[in-house]
Parts: C-alpha cells; sequence; structure tokens
C-alpha cells in the first residue's frame, strides 16, 4: 500500500461524447504517510477495505466504455475513499459527518474509530480532495465547451447486508440502487437506466442510498448537468467482502453500456 500512484486517472472518450463515468471508490491504495494517521491494525485495516471499497467498480466501468459505440470519458479515483472521500460535502452541509465519514474518515463501517477524532483534516483535504475536485470540475466543464451539456454516470457497489454506518440501511436493497437529484437527474435519465438494467434483476430509486455527484462549482445551478448514481448490489457481480468478480460484471458492464449509449446520442 506504499506505492506512490496518481491520485486520480483521466481517461478522454470520443470527442463528441458527453458522458463522464465517475469511479470514486473502487481502489484500496492508501499512501503509506496517510496509513500512518488511521490507527487500525493492519488486518483490521484490511477487513475495513473489503467493507467500504466498491470492489471491481472501475474495470466493471473500463468494461462498459468498451463496448459502448460512443466511448464515455472515465475518470476514476486511483486511492481509497479512506484517504478522502472525493464525493462528500467538504463541509457541515455533509450528513455522514454523523457517522464520521464527511470528506476525511474518522469513523469505520461497524462505527469504530478510524482515524483520531482531534486530527486536522486539512492537509489531506489541500493535498487530495481539492486537486480531484478541480480536475472533475475541468472535465465536466470540458464537456459543456464540446457538446453543449455533461452526464456525470457515478458507478458504485454496495453490500448485500446492510453495514452499521450506512444512515438509511433500513431501506430496500434492490440489484440496482438508481441515485437521484432533484434538480440534476432529468426523469428521462432515471427512466434510460431503468430500461437499461431491466436484465439485471430490478431496479430502484434512491435506496438505500440517494442522491448524486456534480462538482460543487455546477451543482444546484446549471441545468445542462445531469447527473445519476448507480449502485450496484455486491452478490450479482462479486463475491462478498472484497472477493473476486464474477460473470455477473459482464452482464452489469453491458447494462451500463446500453446507459451509456442511450443518454450519449
Amino acid at each position: 500500500m506504499a506505492h506512490a500512484v496518481p491520485s486520480f486517472d483521466l481517461r478522454p472518450g470520443a470527442a463528441g461524447s458527453p458522458v463522464i463515468l465517475h469511479v470514486p471508490h473502487s481502489a484500496r491504495t492508501v499512501p503509506a504517510a496517510v496509513r500512518a494517521g488511521i490507527v487500525l491494525d493492519d488486518a483490521a485495516l484490511e477487513r475495513e477495505l473489503d467493507d467500504i471499497t466498491d470492489a471491481h467498480t472501475a474495470e466493471l466501468a473500463e468494461a462498459a466504455a468498451a463496448l459502448a459505440g460512443r466511448t464515455p470519458w472515465l475518470f476514476v479515483n486511483r486511492l481509497s475513499r479512506l484517504v478522502v472521500d472525493p464525493e462528500r460535502f467538504p463541509d457541515e452541509r455533509e450528513e455522514m459527518l454523523a457517522v464520521g465519514m464527511g470528506a476525511v474518515y474518522t469513523g469505520t463501517t461497524r462505527r469504530g474509530t478510524l482515524r483520531a477524532g482531534d486530527g486536522d483534516p486539512g492537509p489531506l483535504i489541500e493535498r487530495y480532495f481539492r486537486p480531484y475536485a478541480r480536475a472533475m470540475t475541468e472535465t465536466v466543464r470540458d464537456r459543456l465547451a464540446a457538446t453543449g451539456r455533461a452526464v456525470v454516470i457515478d458507478v458504485h457497489s454496495y453490500p448485500t447486508e446492510p453495514l452499521p454506518y450506512e444512515l438509511h440501511g433500513g431501506g430496500s436493497r434492490p440489484p440496482v440502487c438508481l441515485g437521484t437529484d432533484a434538480f440534476h437527474t432529468p426523469a428521462a435519465l432515471a427512466e434510460l437506466a431503468r430500461a437499461a438494467f431491466a436484465g439485471c434483476g430490478g431496479t430502484e430509486l434512491d435506496t438505500p442510498f440517494a442522491g448524486t455527484y456534480v462538482p460543487l462549482e455546477f451543482y444546484g445551478t446549471e441545468p445542462r448537468v445531469a447527473a445519476l448514481m448507480v449502485e450496484i448490489r455486491r452478490d450479482g457481480y462479486m463475491t462478498e467482502p472484497g472477493g473476486p468478480a464474477g460473470p455477473g460484471l459482464h452482464r452489469f458492464a453491458a447494462a451500463l453500456a446500453a446507459l451509456v449509449d442511450g443518454v450519449g446520442h
């Protein structure tokens, strides 16, 4: 876990594609300097990574991009969300602060301690969160300039059984959860997703996870930025927790490619 890797990877797609597949939580890498601030021992950290990582979602998004008729843009986080979570609000707006999971986590999935609560999150925010946010903002701005719109499709997964950190874990856990936003998710986009994933066991909106990711510069103000979160239940494509991918990955990749083609034209 100590080797250095870029904190994110942007892979250009077709010049005319408005679609950005965003994969924020697929990696397990924790740089050594960040690992030093985590209080878990190595075995406990591996268990936490098994639970918190959206394993194989980068592979799934890459397969979907290869299958799509018009290649989408790919923006992939190459560091674990235990370094910073690029999808959280970096301030008091973030509801997950209630369980120690704001932009810099202090709590674990099982409501234990990940980092000392009196630590300063500022250095991690400056080193990792803000550059990631700027790069994603630029990617969206570039798609707006090139195509007149941007469609951010967030690729996630979630465990079959709820974990203690989940604020809304009592809700339904469908094979595919589609997270929406009242401003940034047009009804037509949600319907395209329902149709694309119809053969994957069923979809529901905003349960057990709700909302979408939009860079803050555009959030709630730029209607040309559309967004949808795709949360795939892990038993459909991998062995839980933290195990290998199975043949279901290709079924979900094909469905995601169909969604990309539906919204990209």
